[in-house]
């Protein structure tokens, strides 16, 4: 089965990818299938037989995703000889369980018995093991364990202090359950059918993963989205934002604040990052802020509550910095992956601040600046010693060698390069990461005035976001494009290759008023401007390529941003073309969903977007840009 075969069911950090017919099978493929939460796989069997036989699909569970999906299946039959039952079967998604919903009706005038066998296994395979690297890791230690149960099976999987469960239970229980030699089990009934008569088989696989929060502690509030007010809006995107506002209420997944209370914060998105992702979290929170404000203060709690305090160069931790990545899988926690908390981020720190700074002047509630002051302080310190901005004058990276190349937004290996393709090599100062710099001392600024009652603080942070400003325009300036750079080398060599990164520079406030107005145009002509979006990097350089991550493709949240910013500097009609094309791409994707993001090419009359192959869907930034679309537009 391919990826483009599966149904993905989502909901609250549960996340299935089934085939057609609803079953799991385990087999090797670029999208594995099974049930995953927290980074395992609880369910990597999970398949269905009628009378001994795999039924045929009649109505296939349809590609795409939601927390439900419904399939109609029959036992093999011919135009002379029709299926003596139908099959009718619902599978959803809830918080940390797979239901399965079987209901078979008679097709025959004459009562009949029908043989229903369900296969499962749980193979608690780490993500990690399953995405297509070909990496094998040692398990010292491991064993797993099975146990019938009088309406199930549970399988159980320990190594050493790591431990995990999937109970597998049925109404009516199995009459059987059966061993099949590799470890699975096959659940079995007789079903007595009357004359064109129906029975129900409910079926529910629950996981319990390892140190997961009790469900009894989540929190409600916060949970469901608000009422969206969006009178006057142009109803794409108004139905849009309502798409992003339902998939974000699936996205969110529980997380734990400095007093370890459990919260709820925005995932990154399905199906290989339903986990804390500092950056994400905190664009997707600020872009949902003016309509849903409770993720806003979700995301600060669980990102103040993983904020580095020690040096630990193999997971780019620093003392203030915010988390890049949060895993809880088995690979992570013996270590074997660095992402148990992963640092490999230059962004999140100053977003975590402008973050704080936006939720206490749109909510006027100052309470959550007052209980991070300490946090808040520990970000500005990084930013300004480990971070760079004192030593070298701004934010900076080094490729890390264990982790990621590229430590903003445009993180794949090759995504901060020259015009000609070359990548850039040494410490990366990238150019969107000094604009959020330049937001986050102002907001800190701000907060300490305010706030914090520590004006010599404020006026230093002051002094230190317009020397920042200063440095920037004369550092990174193309004169002959009149553009910025989209960051500087290790030799503090411009990197010439135009992109999208100026749109947040705008949205940063970063460029000076007629510099952001000639960006916010030249943004918006033909090499950049897609039809679609605004393109990551500008047509016609020798970078440019209309299907790479980074390189020539069309992400929604990054227009998002620009007409954020365009909003800010007057350009409202500028910012109208961004929001109208984004709104139009919503039109033509399944139910107005945003992919993460779209192959570049330029917009034709007669043929619709064309999708980027590995994209995210729903993605968190994503699902929330057509809330930044509208406020930009409002």
């Amino acid at each position: 089965m391919t990826s483009a075969e599966h149904r993905h069911l989502f909901h609250g950090g549960t996340f299935a990818a089934i085939g057609p017919a609803g079953d799991i099978t385990g087999a090797r493929a670029a999208l594995p299938d099974g049930l995953f939460i927290r980074d395992a796989r609880h369910l990597s069997r999970w398949q269905l037989t009628v009378d001994g036989a795999t039924p045929e699909v009649l109505v296939p569970a349809g590609p795409g995703t939601a927390p439900a999906a419904e399939s109609v299946l029959t036992p093999a039959s011919s135009r002379t000889d029709p299926p003596a039952h139908t099959l009718f079967r619902e599978l959803r998604v809830t918080a940390g369980a797979l239901l399965d919903r079987i209901r078979v009706v008679s097709n025959r005038p004459d009562a009949e018995t029908v043989r229903l066998a369900l296969t499962v296994d749980a193979d608690f395979a780490d993500q990690f093991e399953l995405r297509g690297d070909h990496r094998l890791y040692e398990k010292p230690a491991a064993v797993r364990g099975r146990e019938v149960l009088p309406d199930g099976v549970e399988f159980r999987y320990r190594r050493r202090d790591w431990h995990a469960r999937t109970v597998i239970t049925a109404d009516p229980p199995p009459a059987a359950v059966e061993e099949t030699g590799s470890g699975a089990r096959r659940l079995v009934w007789e079903l007595d059918l009357e004359p064109h008569g129906s029975t129900e088989l409910n079926l529910r696989a629950e996981a319990h993963p390892h140190d997961a929060p009790d469900p009894a502690l989540l929190p409600e509030s916060g949970s469901a989205p608000p009422e969206l007010h969006a009178a006057g809006a142009p109803p794409r995107l108004a139905r849009a934002c309502r798409q992003g506002l339902a998939d974000l209420s699936g996205l969110l997944i529980p997380a734990r604040g400095p007093d370890d209370e459990v919260v709820r914060v925005p995932a990154a998105g399905v199906p290989w990052f339903l986990a804390l992702f500092g950056r994400h979290a905190l664009l997707t929170s600020l872009f949902a802020l003016p309509h849903w404000p409770a993720p806003a203060t979700a995301t600060l709690l669980a990102l103040a509550a993983t904020q580095a305090t020690e040096h630990d160069p193999a997971r780019s931790a620093q003392p203030g910095k915010i988390v890049h990545e949060v895993r809880h899988g088995e690979l992570a926690h013996f270590g074997q992956v660095p992402y148990g908390r992963y640092y490999g981020s230059v962004d999140a720190t100053p977003l975590f601040l402008v973050l704080l700074g936006e939720v206490t002047a749109r909510t006027g509630d100052d309470k959550p600046a007052r209980r991070l002051e300490r946090h808040a302080r520990a970000a500005v310190d990084w930013m300004l010693r480990d971070g760079g901005l004192e030593d070298r004058g701004y934010l900076y990276y080094r490729a890390d060698e264990g982790g990621l190349a590229n430590q903003s937004w445009k993180d794949s290996p090759g995504a901060i390069c020259y015009a000609n393709g070359e990548r850039a090599r040494g410490a990366v100062a990238a150019a969107a990461p000094q604009g959020y710099a330049y937001a986050a001392l102002r907001h800190a600024a701000r907060l300490a005035r305010t706030i914090w009652d520590d004006e010599a603080w404020a006026d230093r942070l002051t002094t230190t976001a317009a020397a920042l400003r200063a440095r920037f325009v004369r550092d990174f300036w193309l004169p002959d494009a009149d553009f910025p750079a989209l960051a500087l080398d290790g030799d503090g060599t411009p990197v010439d290759a135009l992109g999208s990164d100026a749109g947040h520079l705008l949205w940063s406030g970063l460029l000076e008023a007629e510099q952001a107005r000639r960006v916010g145009r030249r943004l918006l002509e033909p090499d950049f401007f897609s039809g679609w979006g605004v393109r990551t990097l500008a047509a016609g350089q020798a970078a440019y390529h209309p299907l790479s991550y980074h390189r020539g493709s069309v992400w929604p949240h990054d227009n998002a941003m620009l007409a954020l910013g365009l909003a800010q500097y007057g350009m409202e009609e500028e910012a109208r073309v961004v929001a109208n094309a984004v709104a139009d791409l919503a039109a033509a994707s399944d139910n107005y969903r945003l992919p993460e993001v779209i192959a570049g090419y330029p917009r034709t009359d007669d043929a619709g977007p064309v999708p980027y192959p590995h994209a995210c869907s729903p993605q968190s930034w994503s699902a929330a840009a057509p809330l930044a679309l509208l406020t930009a537009v409002a």
